[in-house]
């Protein structure tokens, strides 16, 4: 069974930082690919950053290239998000998500966290 809980989240203002944690309950966490999808209101989820099982390679929307990292631990079983120069734009759920291939489409994605809110004010 897995397992994903984010954690992190709040209300911060435009031109903050915030970071965001996910435990995976994952008997071999090491060999998933993680990622970063959200949900502003009214818009479908969308794709925000993954990260290759073995961390060397990453892949970021446009819209947080340059502003969010995308990291992970695999002997803590844990993926963070870095974000960084908040817009209000970027007022979301951010969803964490596990899967054996890196794609950006979220039908890639077997595995989902339930969620954590994001709000950046201006």
């Amino acid at each position: 069974q897995v397992q994903l809980v984010e954690s992190g989240g709040g209300l911060v203002q435009a031109g903050d930082s915030l970071r965001l944690s996910c435990a995976a309950s994952i008997r071999t966490f090491s060999r998933y690919a993680m990622g970063w999808f959200r949900r502003a209101p009214g818009k479908e989820r969308e794709f925000v950053a993954s990260i290759h099982w073995s961390a060397y390679v990453t892949t970021y929307a446009d819209s947080v290239k340059g502003r969010f990292t995308i990291s992970r631990d695999n002997a803590k079983n844990t993926v963070y998000l870095q974000m960084t120069s908040l817009k209000p734009e970027d007022t979301a759920v951010y969803y964490c998500a596990a899967s054996t291939i890196m794609v950006k489409n979220t039908a890639g994605w077997p595995y989902w966290g339930q969620g954590t809110q994001v709000t950046v004010s201006s």
